[in-house]
């Protein structure tokens, strides 16, 4: 009987052991894939195009985000530099007026005084000549140096030609009118005789 027994407790153990063994395999077993069959080569195909045509469409938005960065950065320094020459030059119409006014003024001093009281009138106007230029040259407003330098086209305005041989060929030999710089901005050209 014991043996019987023993028999029986090694095939009730046998049984216990296959059930765990089972149980562990249902668990691990995967189901199997569904499979339609094998993939058409048009399918593939067409996969292929989709990609390829959504490449495409990612190189060109890349191409478009690059050319609107580099239109913002030109815009970005095209204000900036607008601003700065904006700032540079901004006493320019006024300059331009007051120039005007300093011809005005380097005439009046021209005036041969006679007596005492033109005398201090023409000193009084010489007081106001200079400081205005001294308040122009803070500004970076200069004037253009003429007689005894070459002939620039840029900077002087020739009205007349003369043959001076004091001179050489293409030397401003008489200024008319003077001519102004706001730092390098010409606001106006000298008037100048040229000799040939």
């Amino acid at each position: 009987m014991t043996e019987n027994k023993n028999e029986e407790q090694i095939l009730e153990n046998e049984t216990i052991e296959e059930s765990a063994a089972e149980a562990v395999f249902a668990e691990e077993e995967i189901p199997a894939e569904e499979n339609d069959g094998p993939v058409e080569k048009g399918e593939l195909q067409l996969a292929h195009e989709k990609i390829a045509e959504l490449e495409a469409k990612i190189e060109e938005m890349d191409n478009r985000y690059l050319r609107l960065q580099a239109d913002f950065d030109n815009s970005r320094r095209r204000a900036k530099l607008d601003m700065e020459a904006a700032q540079k030059y901004r006493v320019q119409s006024i300059a331009s007026d007051l120039v005007e006014a300093l011809d005005n003024f380097e005439r009046a001093t021209k005036i041969e005084a006679e007596n005492e009281q033109t005398k201090s009138l023409l000193s009084g106007m010489e007081m106001v000549y200079k400081a205005i230029t001294g308040a122009l040259a803070k500004e970076g407003i200069e004037p253009i140096s003429s007689v005894g330098e070459e002939f620039d086209p840029r900077l002087h305005q020739a009205v007349m030609q003369v043959q001076d041989e004091n001179f050489g060929s293409n030397i401003v030999v008489e200024e008319f009118q003077k001519g102004y710089l706001l730092k390098d901005r010409v606001i106006r050209p000298a008037m100048v005789k040229v000799n040939e």
